[in-house]
C-alpha cells in the first residue's frame, strides 16, 4: 500500500504530505485549490508522462515522493529488488519522481537512480488510478479480456494455462518446420559438406597429438646417424670399448681402478669416499644401459622417414581445413556430427514434423473451444453483477453486456487454426476477442463501453467492476479521480457505500467533491489554497472529526457556519459511521465463490 505521499512544488502545492490510511482516504477542497495536482502526483509516481507545465511558476523542479509498505513477497518487490533497490530498514520502499523546468525526468527508487519505466512496471503491480481522462486499463482489449479471466478465476486460469503450454510447443514445432522447409536446399548444402568433412577425417583417423609426436620423431628419423654418433660416443665414454680395450677404459672402469685403489688404503679418509665412488658406478651403469637401448632403438631406414613425413602430410591436409591443430580438428568433427544430427532435411524428418504440428494444432483447437465456452458463461455472469452495481450508480437504466468472440484468421496467417471448422487466429490468451458494451438504456444500441459513456460514467463503470473483482484484482492500491461527476443525492450515498466496500479488500483513494462520498472515507484530506503577497499556494491536511463535520457542511451546501449545516454533516457521518459498521459485522458484503478466488 501506498502510506505516504511528498508533493514539493507541483502546481499550486508548494510542499504537502499526504498520510493515507491503509482503508478508504477522500481528498476534497474547493474547485481550484489543486486537488487535481494529487492525482497528477500519484500520475507521476506511476511512471506517467511528465510535463514541465506542472512545475510550480518560480521554481526549477517538481518532486514526487512516495512511500509504500508491506511489500515483502510481491511481484513488486521482485522487480525493484532485480533494479538494484534498497528498502528501508522497515521494510518499506520509497519512489521518487522529479521533473525539472528544462524537460528533464528523473526516477529513484530505494535510494537509487531507475529509469522512469521502472516506476510504470512497478505501478502495473501497486496503483491503479481511474479518472476521467485516465480508463487506458479498461479500453485497451487486452485488458478487458483480463477483466473477464480475473473474474471467473481458477475456471478460466486452469484452461489458459494448458493452452499456452500447448500453444508454446505448436508454434515452435511450426516454425522450426517452417525454416528447415524454407532452408531445405541451404541446408542440405550444409549438411553435405559437414558429411564430406567428417568422412575425410574419419579416413585419415587421427589420434589426440598425433601431430606433435609426428614432429619429433621425423627430426629423429632425419638426423639418426649424427644421432647414433652421439649416442655411440658417450657410450664408449661411460662403459668403455665393447671389444674391451685397455686403452679405452671409459668412465666405469676408471671409476673401478679408483675404487680398488682406495679399497687397499690404510687411511680412512680414503676409505670413506669408496661408497661414493660405488654410487656413480651404479648411476653411470644404469646411464650407459639407456645409452645402449637408445642405439638400438634408431631406425636408419629410409621408408620410415618417408612413412612419417606421408603421415604428416595427411594431417596438414586437416589442419588446412579445419583447425589449427590436430586436437582441434577432432573436435571439430565432433561439432559436425552433432550438428548433422539435427540437419535431418530428409522428407521423413519434415513428413514427422508436420504431423508433430498438425497433432498440437488439433489439442490446441480444443483446449481453445474449451476457453472460449468457459469466456462465455463468465461474461454472462460479470454482465449482470456489474449491472447490478450500475443500478446504485446513478445509471439504473444502464447495463453491461460482454461479447466473447472468435477472433478470425485469414489464409496467410502463422498462427491460425481451424476451431470446430472455422479458421481463428490463436493469439497467446485465446482465440477470443472480448469487448465490454454498454447499454444506455432500454432500447439502446450496445456501443463500446468508451464510446457509450461519458468521462463521469465510465468511471462509474470502472467503480462497478472493481466492486465486483475486488477480490482477485491484484492492485491493492486503487485511487479514483472524480468518480462521482454528475452524481447527487442518493446515488451519491451509494457511490460513497461501494467504495467503503472496496476499501476492505483494497486501499481506496478518491478525489471527490460530494460531502455523501466524503462521508465513508477512514481518513478525510483537505486540499487549502491560500494567497499572501501575490503569491497563491496550497497544501494538505488531515482533518480530525470536527474538522471532517466543518469540510462536509461546505461540501453540501456551503454552510459550514450554520447550525443546519453542521447538523446535516453530523448526520451524514453518522449514516457512514453506521452503514460502515453494518459492513463489519455482516462480513463480506458480496460472498465470493470458489471460482473468483485467484490462484
Amino acid at each position: 500500500m501506498l502510506a505516504e505521499m511528498r508533493i514539493q512544488d507541483l502546481g499550486v502545492i508548494d510542499e504537502a504530505t499526504l498520510d493515507l490510511h491503509a482503508g478508504f482516504t477522500v481528498v476534497t477542497g474547493e474547485t481550484g485549490a489543486g486537488k487535481t495536482m494529487v492525482v497528477t502526483g500519484l500520475h507521476l509516481l506511476s511512471g506517467g508522462r511528465a510535463e514541465t507545465s506542472r512545475v510550480r511558476s518560480g521554481k526549477t523542479k517538481a518532486v514526487v515522493e512516495g512511500r509504500f509498505e508491506n511489500l515483502s513477497g510481491t511481484r513488486a518487490a521482485a522487480l525493484a529488488t532485480e533494479a538494484g533497490a534498497e528498502p528501508d530498514e522497515d521494510g518499506s520502499l520509497i519512489a521518487l519522481r522529479s521533473i525539472a523546468t528544462d524537460g528533464r525526468s528523473r526516477a529513484h527508487v530505494g535510494g537509487r537512480s531507475a529509469p522512469v519505466g521502472l516506476l510504470s512496471d512497478l505501478a502495473d503491480h501497486l496503483i491503479a488510478v481511474h479518472g476521467q481522462n485516465d480508463q487506458l486499463r479498461l479500453l485497451r482489449p487486452t485488458e478487458q479480456r483480463a477483466v473477464l479471466d480475473r473474474y471467473a478465476g481458477d475456471d478460466i486460469a486452469k484452461v489458459l494455462t494448458r493452452y499456452r503450454s500447448v500453444r508454446e510447443e505448436w508454434v515452435a514445432v511450426a516454425a522450426e518446420l517452417a525454416d528447415r522447409t524454407a532452408r531445405a536446399r541451404e541446408l542440405a548444402r550444409e549438411a553435405d559438406l559437414l558429411k564430406l568433412g567428417v568422412q575425410e577425417i574419419t579416413a585419415v583417423d587421427p589420434q589426440p597429438g598425433e601431430d606433435e609426436e609426428l614432429v619429433v620423431r621425423a627430426r629423429r628419423l632425419s638426423d639418426a646417424e649424427q644421432l647414433r654418433e652421439a649416442a655411440t660416443g658417450a657410450s664408449y665414454a661411460v662403459s668403455g670399448s665393447p671389444e674391451g680395450d685397455p686403452d679405452v677404459p671409459g668412465a666405469l672402469g676408471l671409476i673401478g681402478e679408483a675404487q680398488r685403489r682406495l679399497s687397499g688404503s690404510e687411511d680412512p679418509r680414503l676409505r670413506e669416499l669408496e661408497p661414493r665412488l660405488v654410487e656413480a658406478a651404479v648411476l653411470l651403469t644404469d646411464i650407459g644401459a639407456e645409452l645402449t637401448s637408445y642405439l638400438d632403438s634408431l631406425d636408419a631406414d629410409p621408408s620410415a622417414l618417408e612413412q612419417v613425413l606421408a603421415r604428416q602430410a595427411e594431417l596438414k591436409s586437416l589442419t588446412r581445413k579445419y583447425a589449427a591443430d590436430i586436437d582441434g580438428v577432432i573436435a571439430w568433427a565432433a561439432s559436425a556430427s552433432e550438428k548433422l544430427a539435427g540437419l535431418d532435411t530428409s522428407e521423413e524428418a519434415l513428413t514427422e514434423l508436420a504431423a508433430r504440428r498438425d497433432a498440437l494444432a488439433v489439442e490446441l483447437a480444443g483446449i481453445a473451444a474449451e476457453l472460449s465456452e468457459a469466456r462465455g458463461h463468465s461474461a454472462e455472469d460479470l454482465g449482470k453483477e456489474v449491472t447490478d452495481e450500475l443500478s446504485g450508480l446513478a445509471m439504473g437504466q444502464a447495463s453491461l453486456r460482454i461479447t466473447v468472440r472468435p477472433k478470425p484468421a485469414d489464409a496467410t496467417d502463422p498462427h491460425g487454426i481451424d476451431v470446430d471448422g472455422v479458421r481463428l487466429h490463436a493469439g497467446p490468451d485465446g482465440v477470443d476477442e472480448v469487448e465490454l458494451l454498454l447499454i444506455a438504456h432500454d432500447g439502446a444500441q450496445p456501443l463500446p463501453v468508451h464510446k457509450g459513456a461519458s468521462g463521469g460514467e465510465l468511471s462509474r463503470v470502472m467503480l462497478a467492476i472493481e466492486v465486483v473483482l475486488a477480490h482477485t484484482d491484484p492492485v491493492p492500491t486503487l485511487v479514483f479521480d472524480e468518480v462521482d461527476a454528475g452524481v447527487g443525492g442518493r446515488a451519491a450515498v451509494e457511490i460513497g457505500r461501494r467504495l467503503a466496500r472496496l476499501a476492505r479488500s483494497h486501499q481506496v483513494i478518491v478525489v471527490t467533491h460530494l460531502a455523501q462520498v466524503a462521508a465513508f472515507a477512514d481518513r478525510h484530506l483537505v486540499v487549502d489554497k491560500s494567497a499572501a503577497g501575490g503569491v497563491t499556494r496550497s497544501d494538505v491536511r488531515t482533518l480530525d472529526e470536527s474538522q471532517r463535520v466543518i469540510e462536509l457542511a461546505r461540501m453540501l451546501a456551503g454552510m459550514e457556519s450554520t447550525e443546519s449545516g453542521r447538523a446535516h454533516a453530523e448526520e451524514l457521518l453518522a449514516l457512514a459511521d453506521g452503514e460502515k459498521h453494518d459492513q463489519s459485522l455482516s462480513g463480506r458484503p458480496r460472498p465470493s465463490r470458489s471460482k473468483r478466488r485467484p490462484t
